[in-house]
């Protein structure tokens, strides 16, 4: 099997959506047009957050333009007791999740979203910016399971950059040594920031890492989520079933900047950007969705004008919401404040009204 892995990427629709591969078994129509909605809901919602940090808004912000498929399909075999840990450019499965997009609009205001935005417990991380360190988080969780004994698996993702941090090698070590309930999920979009994946690695691909503790490993393709949902959905099994750890490779590419504080342009070929322009994930899965009269044009437009006006009342709602007083950044340090603290917080409150 791992010979197969090293030859191409698995995929099962082709860039222009034609069926190259097996179709997975048992998926209905509404799992796929699910799916394809969570992929606009995405591209939008990143697109509205960039609008909204250059007008001040917003803090900065990672797009998504490209990666919507790898985004929504590590969630596609998730059930409401699994976990999911990731970084912002994996918002799509937190959607998919049941994370509201007004949570993570007020999370971009600069402040930690209230409970009161959520609904229900969709079990995912806080967004990380630290590089790596959610893979650690991912396998405490999956160990954390197994010693419980719940029934639950942890689907932690990164890019390929923080494959080189050594949090990531440690995550690695740890769930083949403790046999974790997760799958470890690389998205490799070509980019650490403006450094390229060849000046990161000269293996073919950084799922080989598995190799080297003794876990399965996988590659496929990241801009076809029929693909990356028929290997999750393997890879997931296998660790709910206790047979351990899977790495994960999705390979995809970042069409945007890396933050809004970037300018790619310096340092991203033109023509690599049109290369993976026409492979488009939403593009290549719409296509397959007409192909299969699962969806027709007006239907695509009425969709993609449904999920505009969700994500304006989602975003209404996350900025209508008060933010938190500024001294509450002391309320969850500990049980009760030390002495020290409580001074520190009776001088800020006195600084703020005094300004007033």
């Amino acid at each position: 099997m791992q010979e197969i892995e090293l030859l191409e990427p698995y995929q099962i629709l082709d860039p222009d959506g034609k069926v190259v591969g097996p179709l997975p078994e048992g998926l209905e129509n509404h799992q796929l047009l699910l799916w394809y909605r969570t992929m606009w809901l995405t591209r939008l919602f990143s697109n509205k957050i960039i609008a909204l940090q250059r007008q001040g808004q917003a803090t900065t912000w990672i797009p998504t333009l490209g990666q919507e498929a790898s985004g929504v399909g590590m969630a596609t075999s998730l059930q409401p007791q699994d976990w999911l840990a990731g970084s912002p450019r994996e918002i799509g499965g937190y959607f998919l999740k049941g994370v509201p997009p007004a949570a993570v609009a007020y999370f971009v205001r600069g402040t930690p979203p209230p409970a009161e935005l959520f609904k229900g417990q969709p079990r995912c991380l806080p967004l990380t910016i630290v590089i790596g360190t959610q893979t650690l988080h991912s396998v405490g969780l999956a160990m954390a399971a197994k010693i419980k004994g719940e029934n639950s698996v942890v689907v932690g993702s990164c890019g390929d950059g923080a494959t080189s941090e050594g949090d990531f090698n440690e995550a690695l070590n740890f769930a083949g040594v403790f046999k974790a309930p997760v799958v470890l999920y690389v998205v490799n979009n070509g980019w650490s920031i403006s450094v390229p994946r060849s000046k990161q690695s000269v293996a073919k691909y950084l799922a080989l890492r598995g190799l080297g503790v003794g876990i399965p490993f996988r590659v496929v393709d990241g801009n076809d989520i029929l693909a990356i949902y028929s290997v999750m959905k393997e890879v997931v099994e296998r660790a709910r079933a206790g047979d351990g750890p899977t790495l994960v490779e999705a390979i995809t590419f970042r069409r945007g900047a890396h933050s809004t504080a970037d300018d790619p342009s310096r340092y991203c070929p033109p023509e690599e950007l049109l290369f993976w322009e026409k492979r488009d994930p939403i593009k290549r899965f719409r296509q397959f969705l007409l192909d299969q009269n699962i969806l027709d044009e007006s239907g695509d437009t009425k969709l993609v004008e449904e999920v505009e006006e969700e994500l304006a009342e989602q975003i209404k709602l996350a900025y209508n919401y008060p933010l938190p007083r500024p001294d509450s950044l002391f309320d969850n340090v500990y049980g009760k404040l030390t002495p020290r603290l409580e001074r520190q917080r009776e001088l800020m409150r006195r600084e703020l009204t005094s300004h007033i």
